[in-house]
């Protein structure tokens, strides 16, 4: 059993840092292209829209990856990861796992499979992300069948 209490419902799982950087990058990166396409005198009206196009595309892959987390209310939690939400009730989810070393955390399911949750991540914020780990595993054994982590 863990020794985490449960955090009150609803609550999100987030990667703040990392999705902050990202978005900050992103815009950053829009705003230099698109002006330094704007301020080339030589450039016509198409090749400008070109600049304007690969920033926007920059900035959208950055905002995907911006984009995993964890929501976990009463009747269960959704994953949110880069291209993909998967909706599992509380029962599904197995076993919670933020191994040393893991990128993320990876949920195990009732039918033999594991889903990474992308939404908690030690990457830039290492005990920010324990700690959500720790959180979601005291829910899944409280709502859930959850058992032990590792």
């Amino acid at each position: 059993m863990s020794d985490t209490a449960p955090p009150a419902l609803p609550v999100t799982f987030r990667p703040a840092r990392t999705r902050v950087v990202l978005l900050t990058a992103g815009v950053a990166m829009f705003v230099v292209i698109t002006t330094v396409g704007m301020l080339l005198e030589k450039l016509g009206p198409g090749e400008r829209a070109s600049f304007v196009f690969t920033a926007a595309l920059f900035l959208g892959v950055l905002v995907l990856l911006s984009r995993p987390k964890v929501v976990a209310d009463d009747k269960g939690v959704t994953v949110v990861n880069i291209t993909r939400t998967r909706r599992l009730a509380w029962a599904e989810i197995v076993k919670v796992n933020l191994r040393p070393g893991d990128a993320w955390v990876f949920l195990d399911l009732s039918d033999g499979t594991s889903l990474p949750a992308l939404g908690i991540q030690p990457g830039i914020a290492r005990e920010q992300a324990i700690r959500d780990a720790r959180a979601l595993r005291a829910l899944a054994e409280s709502k859930g069948t959850g058992t032990e982590a590792g």
